[in-house]
């Protein structure tokens, strides 16, 4: 029996003997109370503590969310506003301290949970003695409207307050557990690695975290005008305005989930607890003392694109779609970053038609231009910064999802077993062996700062003169600045 004492009470988790082997996982453990109610827009609160036992043998109530055509995007459990819990996997519960890997799922900020079993934290807890941490944290409007000053108590960043609240209970908690309070490294993907850029600039945060990984994520944070003008939006949706703000704490969730996809974007809001977006911080050495390992997939968008029944792009509107995506440059610039990358992936024997020179000239400018911006202002600082380019294709439709957005994730947490996932991620030998590859380099990392390890050989830490970058693919090497024309090419206009 694993029963364990936090400081809310005592909890019973699982002894488990799979997917890596004997360790012990507790499920759904509440680490504030629940957001609905009078709670709802207000930072997070504590929560009730018990006496007795609790079991923590099942996942809990993911954020509020609606569903997603992308597979997987969308929590699969249950969701409501009573959604703060986390999940813990150890290893053993035998007052060791273990570094602490601490999970934050993305989503784009409206989708997701922690409770998937893509983030199955057995694998790694098992491979790397170490203790895995996911938790939920509130999405889309009910995490990130703005209703400070129209709604007595409302703050702007619920849900990254959320995640502050957890790495506190990780903080008061985790030693019982097996794990190192004074060792916890954040690490997020897409949504979830801008959320750890957050955390990186977050006044709260400080001190709750030591190393940081972002993968497919930078992180991004808007201005209090922009995001009271979304607020306003919400309200309209909602037939409310300023004068009536009050009265959306009385609107079912299921209503806001619905209106906030009528809105836009939702996420971080530059404010006291968030005075600078990430770059700003870290240009700023706010971050300074956390290293970091920060990359890319090479294909990223082809996961939304991909999908698309008719995908064909014509010559003549190739050249007005880069403008779009990219309104900085010019019709001289268009045709020469066209041309850049149609030679550059001809060289390498990657697909080159339209459709491919589109999707990585906008992979690019929306994920790996800014991580390379975000390794560089590490350069000024003591700690290092750690650059990965991942560039395993998928074999789903034939190839066409390439090397995108997501694929890493199994391979990192070590879930090829996870369902779908053959389909996507592939399956075999060589797939085993990389996943081991990541696996490793993410422990090593977590353990002392640097992802270097024997299956890997050395990883250098980012310079702006030899660029080293690891690329994880069936054949696993640091090379000096992958596609070097490409970032040169593109980089002005973004």
């Amino acid at each position: 029996m694993a029963i364990v004492s936090t400081t809310n009470g005592p909890v019973e988790g699982l002894e488990r003997d799979e997917h890596g082997g004997p360790h012990h996982a507790f499920l759904g453990i509440p680490f504030a109370a629940g957001t609905g109610g009078a709670n709802r827009f207000r930072a997070p609160q504590p929560v009730t503590a018990w006496t007795s036992t609790r079991p923590t043998q099942a996942f809990e109530r993911s954020a509020p969310q609606g569903d997603h055509p992308i597979q997987g995007f969308a929590s699969s459990t249950p969701r409501d506003e009573d959604c703060l819990y986390l999940n813990v996997y150890t290893p053993a519960l035998d007052g060791a301290r273990r570094p602490v890997l601490f999970w934050i799922h993305g989503g784009g900020y409206t989708h997701g949970s922690g409770a998937e079993l893509l983030y199955d934290g057995g694998p790694l807890a098992v491979r790397g003695d170490v203790v895995v941490v996911t938790v939920h944290y509130r999405l889309g409007a009910l995490g990130y409207a703005d209703f400070e000053g129209l709604i007595e108590g409302a703050v702007a960043n619920c849900g990254l307050l959320d995640q502050v609240a957890a790495l506190q209970w990780v903080r008061d908690n985790v030693e019982a557990f097996g794990g190192d309070a004074g060792n916890v490294t954040v690490f997020g993907e897409s949504a979830g690695a801008a959320a750890v850029g957050a955390l990186l600039a977050a006044t709260p945060a400080r001190g709750l975290f030591h190393r940081a990984i972002l993968q497919s994520g930078s992180g991004r944070a808007s201005s209090k005008e922009d995001a009271s003008k979304a607020a306003d939006a919400l309200l309209h949706e909602l037939g409310l305005d300023r004068a009536s703000a009050a009265q959306v704490m009385d609107v079912p969730w299921q209503r806001i989930v619905e209106a906030q996809h009528r809105v836009g974007r939702w996420g971080p809001v530059r404010d006291g607890v968030l005075p600078l977006a990430p770059h700003e911080a870290i240009r700023n050495a706010q971050a300074a003392d956390v290293p970091i390992l920060i990359g890319t997939n090479r294909d990223e968008v082809k996961l939304f694109n991909a999908t698309s029944r008719d995908r064909a792009i014509a010559d003549d509107a190739l050249p007005a779609l880069v403008a779009e995506a990219l309104p900085k440059a010019s019709p001289a610039d268009v045709a020469r970053l066209v041309e850049v990358y149609r030679a550059s992936r001809t060289a390498r024997s990657l697909p080159a038609s339209n459709v491919d020179v589109y999707d990585a000239i906008t992979s690019d400018a929306r994920f790996r231009v800014n991580a390379v911006r975000v390794a560089e202002g590490y350069r000024r600082f003591p700690q290092d910064a750690f650059v990965y380019l991942f560039s395993w294709e998928s074999p789903a439709r034939g190839g066409a999802f390439g090397s995108c957005h997501a694929l890493e994730m199994p391979f990192v947490f070590g879930t090829l077993w996870a369902p779908t996932q053959d389909r996507f991620a592939g399956s075999g030998p060589e797939a085993e062996a990389l996943s081991r590859q990541m696996m490793d380099a993410w422990i090593a990392f977590a353990r002392g700062g640097n992802p270097s390890h024997e299956g890997i050989g050395d990883w250098p830490a980012y310079d702006e003169t030899a660029r080293p970058t690891m690329v994880f693919d069936r054949e696993t090497r640091v090379e000096s600045d992958p596609f070097a024309e490409e970032r040169e090419a593109i980089t002005p206009f973004v």
